[in-house]
C-alpha cells in the first residue's frame, strides 16, 4: 500500500509539472481544453517570456506524461514481482486513479482555478471571466471519469497479469 501511495504521489507531481509546462511555459491556448469555455475563448497565444521556454515546456510535458505512464508500469511490475492477484492489481490501479482524480478536483479545479490567480498571471486577458468562479464547471466529465475508472483499472490489471504471465 505504501508503494501505491508513492506512485499516486508521482502522478500528482507529474500532473502539476504538466500543468505548469502547458500554462506557464508553452502558453498555447489550444492546451487549455480542460478550462471553462469562457476562459478558453478569452485566452490568447502569447510570445515566449524567455527564449527557449516553449522547448523546455514541451520537454517537461513529455517527461511528465512518461512519468505518469511509468508509475502505472512500475506498479504493475511490482505487483507481478510480489505475486499480486488480479484483484490486488485492480485495487492498486483504482486507488492510484481515484487519488489522482481527488487531487485534480480539489486542488486543481477548486483551489488552483477558483482561489488563486495562477491562470490569470499567464493569461491576464482572462481576468474577470466567470469560469474562475464556477467550481464544478466540468461535473459531467469528472463524473464520467470516476465511473469509468473501475473499467480502466480492470483493463490495466488484466494487461498486467497477461504480460506478467500469470493469466
Amino acid at each position: 500500500m505504501i508503494l501505491t501511495l508513492q506512485l499516486s504521489l508521482v502522478l500528482i507531481v507529474s500532473l502539476c509539472i504538466l500543468i505548469y509546462a502547458a500554462v506557464g511555459l508553452i502558453q498555447n491556448r489550444k492546451l487549455l481544453t480542460t478550462a471553462p469555455k469562457d476562459i478558453q475563448a478569452a485566452a490568447k497565444d502569447h510570445p515566449e517570456r524567455v527564449r527557449g521556454a516553449r522547448v523546455l515546456g514541451w520537454k517537461l510535458a513529455v517527461i511528465s506524461i512518461l512519468a505518469m505512464i511509468g508509475a502505472f508500469v512500475w506498479g504493475g511490475c511490482d505487483g507481478v514481482r510480489n505475486g499480486f492477484t488480479f484483484r490486488d492489481h485492480f485495487i492498486r490501479f483504482l486507488v492510484m486513479l481515484y487519488i489522482w482524480k481527488a487531487f485534480d478536483i480539489i486542488c486543481l479545479d477548486w483551489f488552483l482555478l477558483t482561489k488563486t490567480h495562477f491562470f490569470q498571471y499567464f493569461y491576464p486577458e482572462t481576468e474577470g471571466c466567470a469560469g474562475y468562479h464556477q467550481f464544478g464547471f466540468n461535473r459531467k466529465e469528472q463524473l464520467f471519469r470516476i465511473i469509468i475508472f473501475p473499467f480502466i483499472s480492470a483493463m490495466m490489471a488484466w494487461i498486467t497479469m497477461y504480460i506478467g504471465g500469470t493469466l
